[in-house]
């Protein structure tokens, strides 16, 4: 049994016991009127949020303004998750590096022995077989290092200056996969996700609205004495 009949099923018996109790009978039956009308007061005013009642202005909000819902929903979700900010963080944490960083994990030893290889596998092989070896490649291993470190950092500006359209273009991804999703969303299955997150809670406002009116009732029924 929910809290919302519960509580109205113990008003109204509270109500019918004041009605035929020998003693405090008017305190007692204001009680469980008083009592009974919070509750159902506050029963109609959560009905009336999911459910459209004939004639009666106001009912049904949430199934009525849905697409205002699916916006506020979408306007959550980049306000929240997909900022631009948060978007530029990822997108940087993927495609920037230091140069020289790079440089030093791999080796400049061993980026100098890759590149003299290649040479003696090369056409060039025989030729430098003939002018001294791999010795005479030696003078170039600074020179080699420096102008792979100038190409790696501007490689690294030409990503640094793409994070803009890269951004543009995840978000731009990301909200047409938004929009697709919330469009296949009816009124009903927005009233159904509201509904199923807050029901448990709204209980609490019948049994508050109960406890209330018990109160004022209380209130009512000892000064009538």
């Amino acid at each position: 049994m929910n809290k919302n009949l519960l509580t109205n099923i113990i008003s109204f018996s509270i109500m019918i016991l004041g009605a035929f109790s020998p003693l405090y009978q008017n305190i007692i039956f204001s009680i469980g009127l008083f009592s009974l009308s919070g509750g159902l007061t506050n029963w109609l005013a959560i009905y009336m949020l999911f459910e459209r009642i004939p004639l009666i202005y106001g009912s049904g909000i949430i199934p009525n303004k849905f697409e205002l819902i699916k916006e506020e929903i979408k306007k959550l979700i980049f306000d929240e998750f997909f900022t631009e900010k948060n978007l530029k963080t990822i997108v940087m944490s993927e495609v920037q590096f230091d140069p020289d960083h790079l440089i030093e994990s791999v080796g400049k030893n061993n980026l100098f022995s890759k590149f003299v290889e290649a040479i003696e596998e090369s056409s060039l092989g025989n030729m430098l077989t003939l002018v001294g070896g791999k010795a005479a490649l030696e003078p170039l291993k600074d020179p080699l290092i420096e102008k792979m470190r100038i190409i790696l950092e501007d490689f690294s500006k030409i990503s640094e200056n793409g994070n803009s359209d890269l951004v543009k273009s995840i978000k731009s991804q990301v909200e047409n996969i938004i929009e697709i999703r919330l469009n296949e969303l009816s009124s009903d299955d927005i009233t159904k996700i509201i509904k199923e997150m807050i029901e448990s809670h709204l209980g609490w406002l019948v049994i508050w609205g109960a406890v209330v009116g018990g109160f004022i009732g209380f209130i009512v029924g000892y000064l009538n004495l």
